[in-house]
């Protein structure tokens, strides 16, 4: 059989007969409930904004929302609106807008896509994005302090900077118990603790301890559930694409920790992956004659940040040769590290909540600056055929060294990897056309390496 035959008789197979016996509720339920969720979280940030209110405004990677739900503020996350305008084809529209204004086409996208719509007055392809009253960021990305010097330049806000101690030495991290995280965690409670007095000014309420737990409770149950998910996925098949289904979950655990939906949302989620491994359901796609179920040929890593402008071809690209992502560093980083399964201690909550921060931000940088050695464990636990990077023009923080990293993989681990660059926000410098002859190389040389070894 030819590369090319094999390549026309991935994903044509029929669901199973133990899929098509399933409750059609529980699998694909996920994704679709949190995308109905997604929309109640832009309502609601388009209400506070038509009601003149403001929110706070954070990061990703330690974005505090524990504290902040403690006082039910509503919290906004410029890069989520951000790559929405992307995903939603208008993004180009807000980089002109902010390159017009005078900003650099060589600086973060996210960043420029902001801008343009404060300049706007909030207006968003997903309704009104309300003016912050706060600003909370952390030094996982040294962009985000300068960007929120914009913000506090625009509107005079209160902006406080998380210092979060960082990996010194990726083999030798100080660990709990150890005298170095002692130190540091007690260094990470103290501007937690300052960070508190910020909000009581802001909201005018003094911080309640009791649901701060209630809280951390919440947190604790979808954390659980995450670490749980992402291990599921090493099942063959896998039950879900990290790429595209990972990135619905990723807005659900940004913006819905410390939350009941939150915690619901991840308990249901689990019970549909639970299910997909006992019955060896995976992934399904949409034909023209209805979802069928993806013949998985490939198990591919993914390191970087998913290329936006093109989000459903830049999948397809994969997927048409039987190519699943079935784990991501971006699920880590862009989660905060709430991945890592991390539980507070009800019974001292801000103490445990300042360990949970630096060992979740952390866990965030180190999915970022040491992803070869992540890709290392990645491996054997996701039994990987290749990685593919994409460093991108937006971003420098993710995209440094992933060359280096990808010459470890391939020499080390012996993995094959496709590495191509274009952009997570300015369709003009993606060129679909050339990803997608690369991509068609690096599936030809899967194959062949394939054939080779079975000979």
């Amino acid at each position: 059989m030819t590369i090319q035959q094999i390549a026309r008789d991935v994903n044509i197979k029929p669901i199973h007969a133990a899929s098509m016996t399933v409750d059609n509720e529980l699998i694909g339920r996920g994704v679709k409930e949190g995308a109905e969720l997604f929309r109640v979280w832009f309502n609601e940030l388009s209400d506070v904004a038509e009601n003149g209110g403001g929110a706070a405004y954070v990061f990703v990677m330690g974005s505090m929302n524990e504290v902040l739900k403690t006082f039910d503020m509503p919290v906004s996350f410029p890069e989520v609106n951000a790559l929405q305008t992307a995903i939603r084809r208008v993004s180009r529209d807000y980089l002109n807008a902010a390159e017009d204004y005078g900003y650099s086409p060589d600086i973060c996208g996210y960043v420029k896509a902001d801008v343009a719509m404060q300049l706007a007055g909030g207006t968003h392809p997903m309704g009104k994005i309300p003016q912050p009253s706060l600003a909370v960021l952390t030094n996982a990305c040294n962009t985000y302090i300068k960007w929120a010097e914009i913000w506090e330049r625009l509107y005079q806000i209160p902006t406080v900077t998380m210092d979060i101690p960082g990996t010194r030495a990726f083999a030798d991290k100080s660990q709990p118990g150890s005298e170095d995280f002692e130190f540091e965690a007690k260094y990470v409670l103290g501007q937690i603790k300052e960070l508190i007095e910020v909000c009581e000014k802001v909201n005018g309420v003094k911080f309640d301890i009791d649901k701060f737990r209630e809280v951390l409770g919440y947190a604790n149950r979808m954390s659980d559930k995450w670490d749980k998910i992402i291990k599921l996925n090493a099942n063959t098949p896998a039950m879900f694409n990290a790429l595209t289904d990972g990135t619905v979950y990723l807005g659900m655990a940004n913006g819905f920790r410390g939350t009941k939906e939150g915690a619901e949302y991840f308990d249901r989620l689990y019970e549909e992956m639970t299910y997909r491994a006992e019955n060896d359901i995976g992934i399904r796609l949409k034909g023209e004659d209805g979802p069928f179920e993806m013949e998985q040929e490939f198990r591919l890593a993914f390191v970087g940040v998913p290329c936006y402008p093109i989000f459903s071809s830049f999948n397809n690209m994969f997927t048409k040769w039987g190519g699943v992502f079935v784990t991501s560093s971006y699920l880590w980083f862009a989660s905060g590290g709430t991945c890592a399964g991390f539980q507070y201690d009800l019974a001292n909550p801000l103490e445990s909540f300042a360990e949970g921060q630096l060992l979740m931000v952390r866990e965030a940088m180190d999915s970022m600056f040491h992803q070869a050695l992540t890709m290392k464990a990645a491996a054997k636990d996701f039994a990987l055929d290749g990685v593919v990077y994409h460093p991108i023009k937006s971003c420098r923080t993710v995209s440094t060294g992933l060359a280096d990293q990808r010459r470890y993989v391939s020499e080390e681990l012996g993995l094959p990897t496709l590495f191509f660059e274009s952009d997570l926000m300015d369709p003009q410098v993606v060129s679909e056309a050339q990803m997608k002859n690369r991509a068609d190389a690096f599936f030809e040389g899967l194959i062949s390496r394939r054939q080779q070894a079975a000979v």
